[in-house]
C-alpha cells in the first residue's frame, strides 16, 4: 500500500474511534448514577463526609459537561449555642426564631451570632419531652405578625396536653429582641392525659392555606384509633382554630372533625413535597420508626400495627399481616430516632432539590430521602456526631440543624466546593 492510501486509511481509523469515545461517553453520562449505601460516617463537623457510595452522582442539564457533586457535599459552621433547643423558623429580615424547651423564645442573628429573646411566652409544662415547642410563621405574616406556637401545658391533677396558640409579634427597633401580643390558644390536645412524652405538636401550613398539627398518641396508645380522642391524629384546621368543612370526619362532630388521619404514634416531622403531597414521620417503639405519605382519611395502624415491637419485647404484629392500614412509604429498623424534617426546594445545593433530610436523634446523623412521586427510600446518611432535633431550610437555600440538648448548636450547612 502506498504512503498517501496509508496515511487516509489511519485519519479515518482514528475519527472512527473518535466518535465511538464520544458516544460512549455520551452513553453513561445518560445513565442514572447508582444510589449511595445508607450508612454512618466517622467525619467530624465542620466538614462532614458523606456515605460511600458505589458511583459519584452527577448533576447533569444542557450540553455541558456532567459535574460531580461534592464528597463531602456541605461543610458545616456553628453559628450560635442554645439551651436544649427544639425548632426554628426564619423570618423574612433573615433573623431566626429559635424555641427552648423550658420555655424560651429566641431570636438569632444568623449573621452575627448575636441572641436575644422574645417575651411574652406562655408557661410550660417543661419536663420529659414536654416544653415549648414549634413555631411558625402565618403564610400572611408580612401583614398580620402572626407567629404560631405550640407547647405542653399542665390540666387538672397529673395530666398534660399540647396546645397551639399564635400572637403577633413585635420586634424591638433596632435591638435583638420583642414580644408576643394577644395570645390566643386556637387547639388543645385532649383529652389531657398523665405522662411526660410523645406530645408531638409539630406545625406546617400547606399549600392549601390550613394548619397541620401533628398530636402524638402520649405514650396511651389505644386511643390512637379513637375518632373522639385527638391523640394519634393528624390534625387539619383553619388558620383561626375553626374546623374545615371538607376534613374526612367533619360531619361526626367533635374531635373527629379537626382529624385528617388516625393512627399515628409520635409524630415529630412534616412536610410538604413540591407537588403539595404532605409526608410525616413518626417514631416507633422498639423498632419500626416510619415515614409517612399522608392520605386523607387513612388509618396508619398504630398501636395494632407495627414494625417494631414493644420495649418489653411483646410482638407487634407487622403491617403486611393488616393490608387494610396504611403500611409506611419507609420503615427503619434499628431505629434513627427521627426528628425534624424538612423537603429541600432551594438553589444553593442543587443536587438536593427535592429530598428530604430528617434529623436523627438516637442515629446522631442527618438522612437524606429521595423521593419518586409517591414511593420513597433513604439514599444517603451524614453522620454529625450529635443528636440532632431540627433541620430547616434558609431564606439562601442553606441548610440549618440544630443540635439536641444543652449546649445545642445551630449549625450552618453551606455547599463543599472543594
Amino acid at each position: 500500500m502506498n504512503k498517501p492510501l496509508l496515511l487516509a486509511c489511519c485519519c479515518l481509523c482514528l475519527a472512527a474511534c473518535q466518535r465511538a469515545a464520544v458516544h460512549e461517553a455520551k452513553t453513561v453520562a445518560a445513565l442514572p448514577a447508582p444510589a449511595a449505601q445508607a450508612g454512618a460516617m466517622a467525619s467530624a463537623v465542620p466538614a462532614v463526609a458523606a456515605t460511600a457510595a458505589a458511583d459519584t452522582p452527577r448533576v447533569t442539564g444542557g450540553p455541558m459537561q456532567a459535574r460531580a457533586v461534592p464528597d463531602p457535599p456541605f461543610t458545616s459552621t456553628p453559628v450560635a449555642t442554645f439551651n436544649e433547643p427544639w425548632a426554628m423558623t426564619f423570618l423574612p429580615d433573615g433573623r431566626l426564631l429559635v424555641t427552648e424547651k423550658s420555655g424560651k423564645l429566641r431570636l438569632a442573628n444568623v449573621a452575627t451570632g448575636q441572641v436575644g429573646e422574645i417575651v411574652g411566652v406562655p408557661a410550660v409544662a417543661y419536663g420529659g419531652q414536654g416544653g415549648l415547642g414549634d413555631v411558625v410563621l402565618h403564610p400572611r405574616f408580612a401583614d398580620n405578625r402572626l407567629v404560631y406556637i405550640s407547647y405542653a401545658e399542665a390540666g387538672s391533677g397529673d395530666t398534660r396536653g399540647a396546645v397551639v396558640a399564635r400572637a403577633q409579634l413585635q420586634l424591638d427597633a433596632g435591638g435583638n429582641g420583642g414580644s408576643l401580643s394577644g395570645l390566643q390558644v386556637i387547639w388543645r390536645q385532649m383529652p389531657k392525659v398523665s405522662g411526660w412524652n410523645h406530645y408531638g405538636h409539630r406545625l406546617a401550613f400547606g399549600p392549601d392555606g390550613k394548619l397541620w398539627i401533628t398530636s402524638s398518641e402520649r405514650q396511651a396508645m389505644t386511643p390512637a384509633q379513637d375518632l373522639q380522642s385527638a391523640l394519634g391524629k393528624m390534625i387539619r384546621l383553619n388558620d383561626d382554630g375553626s374546623v374545615p368543612p371538607d376534613n374526612p370526619f367533619a360531619a361526626q362532630g367533635g374531635i373527629a372533625a379537626q382529624v385528617w388521619t388516625l393512627g399515628h404514634r409520635n409524630l415529630l416531622g412534616i412536610a410538604f413535597d413540591g407537588a403539595g403531597r404532605l409526608w410525616t414521620h413518626e417514631m416507633g417503639p422498639a423498632g419500626g420508626d416510619e415515614l409517612n405519605l399522608i392520605e386523607r382519611g387513612s388509618n396508619y395502624g398504630w398501636p395494632v400495627v407495627s414494625n417494631g415491637d414493644h420495649y418489653d419485647g411483646t410482638p407487634i404484629p407487622r403491617h403486611s399481616t393488616r393490608p387494610d392500614f396504611n403500611a409506611p412509604e419507609v420503615s427503619w429498623s434499628p431505629v434513627i430516632a427521627p426528628a425534624g424534617f424538612v423537603i429541600y426546594s432551594g438553589n444553593l445545593f442543587p443536587w438536593f432539590r427535592g429530598k428530604g433530610f430528617i434529623g436523627g436523634l438516637a442515629s446522631q446523623a442527618l438522612v437524606e430521602i429521595e423521593f419518586n412521586g409517591t414511593q420513597a427510600r433513604e439514599s444517603r446518611r451524614y453522620a454529625m456526631g450529635k443528636r440532632i432535633r431540627e433541620v430547616e431550610q434558609g431564606p439562601d437555600g442553606a441548610l440549618w440543624l440544630l443540635e439536641d440538648g444543652a449546649g445545642g448548636r445551630l449549625l450552618k450547612l453551606t455547599p463543599n466546593r472543594s
